[in-house]
């Protein structure tokens, strides 16, 4: 798990959980949460014009590197929403549990907040290059969605597809729940036939996914 830029990006300074506390209105409970899930938090890059020479733009001036130590196996979103509201740039997490790792980053600008998490353990080798920083972190954003490095499609785009899978598997799944506990036979059919229709949605949206 290396990260391939200059040594000026290379910050690695460690973040007290107070200052997200000072920053933002962060109840006890959520208080709580920071302090059971989170070990350390550590600013380990700085991508800017004066670090990596790519210039920034108004959507996206800087993008960060965070790594995040957890004291379990299990990412607390609740506690990335304050660290998101806090810093206005982009941040891409590293998160770590003993030898275990994952990476996560947000989509800015998205009012429902909308995360992309690897898989633990699945490294992924980051391109950080780019024209300017609003086209790297589309491009960092571009390796969590699954055949999205070998689409031609445009960013917007890949992303609102990618949503719309999302949606479409958990209405599968909510719909293959209620399949289950349904106990009227004509009931059954009708949902049946309802979640053929979202899988034959889902098969078209993975199909446009996949590299040509």
């Amino acid at each position: 798990m290396e990260f391939v830029l200059p040594s000026q990006a290379f910050v690695n300074r460690f973040v007290p959980k107070s200052k997200f506390f000072e920053k933002a209105i962060v109840n006890t409970k959520l208080k709580k949460e920071f302090t059971d899930s989170i070990q350390k938090i550590t600013w380990l890059y700085k991508l800017a014009d004066e670090t990596i020479g790519i210039k920034g733009t108004s959507n996206v001036e800087e993008i960060q590197i965070f790594e995040i130590q957890l004291k379990e196996q299990m990412i607390p979103k609740n506690v990335l929403r304050v660290i998101d509201k806090t810093i206005s740039y982009p941040i891409l997490y590293v998160f770590i549990h003993d030898t275990h790792f994952a990476y996560g980053i947000t989509l800015k600008g998205d009012s429902s907040k909308n995360y992309y998490f690897s898989d633990w353990d699945s490294d992924i080798s980051f391109n950080f290059s780019g024209i300017t920083l609003e086209k790297v972190y589309q491009g960092i954003i571009t390796q969590f969605i699954d055949g999205g490095e070998g689409r031609g499609s445009d960013f917007d785009t890949l992303v609102e597809t990618d949503k719309k899978r999302k949606l479409l598997e958990t209405e599968i799944s909510a719909m293959k729940n209620k399949i289950a506990n349904e106990k009227q036979f004509n009931r059954k059919v009708e949902l049946n036939k309802a979640l053929q229709d979202k899988k034959k949605d889902l098969e078209s949206i993975i199909k446009s996914h996949l590299p040509l």
